[in-house]
């Protein structure tokens, strides 16, 4: 049987992300930290409280955040863990998925500083879905 990767974060594309974070800070308490440049200004979400290491304490809640919305990019998204993304980026190929951008035209994900190795890729039917490979500290 083949092991079950559990969906970790959730993506959600913004053309305003102070007016966003507002929104649901406002309606739902969610928290928000804005990452610097060197991040893609990306925004973390934390839907639930976390431990000490970053991570939700009741297990099976996720948090998330929001990127800039493209033409390219303008889906909400989740991103599932996975032990090797490079496997798993052969496996969606083999499946009939597609992977997309970033340093993968060079045959790799993309290394996220202090986060592990992340790839987006659309599903069979056209689904932009994204993994990670966490770093061993997480």
């Amino acid at each position: 049987m083949k092991k079950m990767n559990p969906v970790v974060h959730f993506e959600m594309p913004a053309e305003d992300r102070t007016r966003m974070t507002n929104f649901y800070s406002g309606v739902f308490g969610w928290k928000a930290q804005q990452l610097g440049p060197e991040m893609g200004n990306y925004v973390i979400v934390k839907t639930t409280e976390t431990g000490e290491n970053g991570f939700p304490k009741n297990p099976g809640i996720i948090n998330g955040g929001l990127f800039d919305k493209t033409p390219d990019n303008k889906v909400t998204s989740v991103v599932i863990a996975v032990d090797d993304i490079r496997e798993s980026m052969k496996a969606v190929e083999a499946a009939g998925g597609t992977i997309l951008g970033g340093s993968y035209k060079a045959g790799e994900p993309d290394d996220i500083p202090g986060v592990g190795l992340y790839c987006a890729f659309l599903d069979t039917e056209g689904n932009r879905v994204s993994m990670l490979q966490p770093n061993p500290m997480m």
